[in-house]
């Protein structure tokens, strides 16, 4: 069938990559895999930083005329359901319920969450239409299990909310798992590491909010630990403070960190299999595209419980989990596993065996391909 696709946080042929594109991508090419035809339907960016007075207004005034010509132009021939991916009050959808209400088709949103506490301020309007969509949906499908509660009065029946893991595929990753010894070798030769410390892998964006802030916590998370292990730090990440983040690690030293720079996607897989640890502490995570992709080469993790990153590091089981902002607590989890390696491999095998039970790629696409075809045939809600 034909499915329109749009992503109103930032659209899946976005230069710069992230988590969030990622996910886009995947839920386009899992689609696709089930044999529906899937048109990017906008690259329209809704986003709103809440700084810009009028901006709410001007993206909505876009958005009307964005979902105009796209009835005009698929009037002969519309697509048989509209899908939403990350829609919540600063990124709100100004497009796809009109355009959904105008052909009839059913509307499908993936990733929505619901903060009742912006109903006023400067995402009023954002969070209105956001749940205007939510209530509108005929489906929303979430990824991550903490955004329910909120989510769910806004839609005219509970059935209508539909849980699917966080997924990927997991096929790269499985195999760079098989491959350890050599992608270590390669690794350490190649950027000069030691190879006889615990690697302590490290993947995110250098970007101001929480991203950096996670690198903060990061950083004193290892100046507590110290000397304690025999670690080193390897960090995959650029961006526009990549300065300001080797400056917060200014009381960890030197002879500890490494910092990679941009790691193309396609190589990342071999660092995951290569690390003995990822450490992130997930300030404010959705759930962590890096933590899935690590554990799905069978890297145990030390996270943040932050949102949905329960759904993707097992507590306990794939990894250990601490309270948000917590260095003390980081360093300690990490100290942890550091002192137990063979937990640490326990883990990790724990992790390559959660991600192909619940997060694989094969599982999402038949889980998609039965919501919305079921809604395209008027079946009902999922």
């Amino acid at each position: 069938m034909d499915i329109a696709f749009y992503a109103p946080l930032k659209p899946p042929n976005h230069p710069v990559p992230s988590g969030d594109r990622r996910m886009a991508r995947l839920l386009m090419a899992a689609l696709g895999s089930a044999g529906h035809r899937v048109t990017l339907a906008s690259t329209l960016r809704s986003w709103d930083d809440g700084s810009r007075p009028g901006r709410p207004e001007r993206l909505a005034a876009l958005g009307r005329h964005c979902a105009g010509r796209l009835i005009r132009h698929w009037r002969a021939r519309p697509p048989r359901l509209w899908f939403t991916y990350h829609l919540y009050h600063k990124a709100p959808d100004w497009i796809g319920p009109a355009v959904a209400d105008a052909f009839e088709i059913p509307y499908v949103v993936a990733e929505a969450s619901y903060a009742p506490k912006r109903a006023q301020g400067p995402w009023a309007a954002g969070h209105r239409a956001a749940a205007a969509a939510l209530a509108r949906a005929d489906a929303v499908i979430n990824l991550a299990g903490v955004d329910s509660a909120c989510v769910l009065p806004l839609l005219r029946a509970p059935d209508r909310l539909v849980g699917l893991p966080p997924f990927l595929d997991a096929a790269p990753y499985r195999a760079a798992a098989e491959h350890r010894t050599a992608h270590r070798r390669r690794l350490a030769e190649q950027w000069r590491l030691p190879s006889a410390r615990a690697w302590l892998l490290a993947v995110g964006m250098m970007r101001e909010g929480d991203k950096r802030r996670s690198y903060q916590v990061l950083a004193r998370a290892l100046q507590v630990l110290g000397s304690l292990g025999d670690w080193q730090l390897v960090v995959a990440g650029d961006g526009p403070c990549r300065g300001a983040v080797e400056a917060d690690f200014a009381g960890v030293p030197p002879d500890r960190l490494s910092f990679l720079g941009a790691v193309a996607a396609d190589q990342l897989p071999a660092w995951y299999a290569a690390a003995d640890l990822m450490v992130w502490p997930a300030i404010n995570e959705a759930y962590g595209m890096a933590l899935l992709e690590a554990q799905a080469a069978g890297l145990p993790a030390v996270a943040g419980r932050s949102g949905g990153v329960p759904d993707v590091v097992c507590d306990g089981v794939s990894g250990l989990l601490v309270t948000p902002g917590d260095a003390v607590g980081f360093a300690a989890a990490i100290a942890a596993l550091l002192e137990d390696p063979g937990r640490r491999r326990a883990m990790g095998r724990a992790a390559l065996d959660r991600v192909a039970a619940d997060h694989d790629f094969a599982g999402a696409v038949a889980a998609l391909d039965a919501i919305v075809t079921r809604l395209a045939s008027r079946g009902g809600p999922p």
